[in-house]
């Protein structure tokens, strides 16, 4: 982080923490910069950020001002889903989701990819490259179903930051966590099975349950500290309960970190039951503060959690490469594995084992972390700036991703249909739930360039949501 950054982000946090008030007159560049010991171009360079981020504004021979604003929405509260295993549906939904992928003036923002414009991007493209140019026959031919073992050794290497210890022979390579996810559902569980899950939950391990013929009974999850042990203890008490499925590190779709007690208790829960445990850490990597939070795997000592990742969210969904460390489920899980789709793509697996060996992947995730914060500053004030009051907004400590929860008689599916004619997408918080809850809910993501396009389609949808609640309200 620069310099000017370094200040801006130090303002900012004056300005959230009521220490200059709206309207006040924020101190002069010239004190700024004696108080700092910084010149008085970076402080200049931080007034223009937090101009661009719209928490101040200029008037000429008068100084900086800060912006009038509207009050900092609440967090949604803790979620009250049905407290029993239902069947899950919204296959058509997800599926309309899907379709928005193909067509290329969309904005699509509430989608799940991250930003591949990044040049720490750059020599993973000339890794590719250069072994096309070498004709090397490994990335044409199939490799051990396992995966290959470079990039097994390199996934247990960064494994250490998470606070695992594990071995090239720990770990299970996958075409992305989709599958990863897939065949771990599959190596505990049986048709018929009952798995907990988080309210609101990914909407891909919905519909995995879905295909697989898996009953789901979601948690009540608050939107700071995960899933609710309390509740998920009375769910074991009343049903058998198979596994438990959670984020809890930068969570899709609202962003928390579980802290480190309540993993614990959940882990310690999860074994007076005899239960599994299938955590998905895709996006920990992304976490804003160093050093990433522990993973629940790391705290396993009977090898009951089944710890599920890629680089789909750190490098590129493209790539399909993946992974789960399955414990003592290694055997079925292999066997899943080679039912659905045998090996897994060799060249990316080759690709991403060398990007990691080379030393660009840290810079590359630190890169990232320091745009998505960062993003996630200037989003959040236009969500701010841009909707209507009563509204619930999550604050996420990493990745992505936004979770906004709409007063109760709010229909987002409606809103969905009337944004994508204006060319833009968001993805519905029903799509979260077994049972279609979370209808007045949105899934937003903050990975785009922060421009006059994306600003503008942040206040359409704005304008769109206020339209909407106030015929609610006629």
């Amino acid at each position: 982080m620069t310099r000017y950054q370094h200040l801006a982000t130090l303002l900012a946090q004056r300005i959230e923490q009521g220490l200059y008030r709206s309207g006040e007159r924020l101190p002069s560049i010239r004190s700024l910069s004696e108080e700092h010991g910084v010149s008085i171009s970076t402080v200049q360079q931080a007034y223009y950020l937090l101009e661009e981020k719209q928490l101040i504004h200029s008037q000429p021979r008068s100084g900086y001002f800060v912006a009038s604003r509207k009050a900092v929405p609440p967090v949604p509260a803790l979620s009250k889903p049905v407290q029993r295993p239902v069947e899950i549906s919204q296959w058509d939904e997800v599926l309309d989701l899907l379709s928005g992928r193909m067509e290329t003036d969309m904005l699509l923002l509430g989608n799940g990819s991250p930003d591949l414009t990044q040049p720490t991007l750059k020599p993973l493209w000339k890794i590719l490259s250069r072994q096309a140019q070498k004709q090397d026959p490994r990335i044409l031919a199939y490799d051990s179903i396992v995966g290959c073992l470079p990039l097994r050794e390199q996934v247990a290497r960064i494994a250490i930051d998470s606070g695992c210890q594990l071995g090239p022979d720990d770990i299970v390579i996958t075409n992305g966590c989709h599958e990863a996810i897939s065949v771990a559902i599959r190596a505990v569980c049986e048709p018929g099975d009952i798995i907990a899950v988080e309210s609101p939950s990914f909407h891909g391990i919905m519909q995995a349950l879905r295909g697989f013929g898996i009953r789901a009974i979601e948690i009540p999850t608050d939107a700071v500290t995960g899933m609710s042990i309390e509740a998920l203890e009375l769910a074991f008490d009343q049903w058998p309960i198979k596994a438990v499925i959670v984020v809890p590190n930068c969570n899709n779709p609202m962003g928390f970190i579980m802290p480190e007690a309540r993993k614990r208790a959940l882990l310690a829960l999860v074994q007076r039951f005899d239960a599994a445990i299938i955590e998905d850490d895709v996006y920990a990597e992304l976490a804003w503060e160093y050093p990433r939070p522990v993973s629940i795997k790391s705290l396993d000592v009977d090898g009951r959690v089944l710890l599920c990742s890629s680089v789909s969210k750190t490098l590129a969904p493209g790539l399909r490469v993946g992974w789960v460390a399955p414990g003592r489920y290694r055997d079925r899980v292999i066997h899943m594995k080679y039912i659905v789709t045998g090996s897994t793509v060799t060249q990316t697996q080759y690709a991403v084992a060398e990007f990691i060996r080379q030393g660009y992947y840290q810079p590359h995730l630190r890169r990232m972390r320091q745009i998505y914060q960062r993003n996630y500053e200037t989003f959040s004030c236009w969500v701010r700036h841009y909707f209507p009051c009563g509204i619930c907004v999550s604050r996420p400590q990493g990745g992505f991703l936004m979770w906004i929860e709409l007063p109760e008689a709010f229909d987002a599916v409606l809103l969905n249909r009337e944004l994508r004619a204006s060319g833009i997408q968001v993805v519905v918080g029903s799509l979260f739930s077994a049972s279609g809850k979370y209808r007045n809910c949105l899934r937003l993501n903050f990975t785009f360039p922060l421009d006059a396009r994306t600003e503008q389609a942040v206040a359409l949808v704005g304008a769109a949501v206020e339209r909407a609640i106030a015929s609610c309200a006629a």
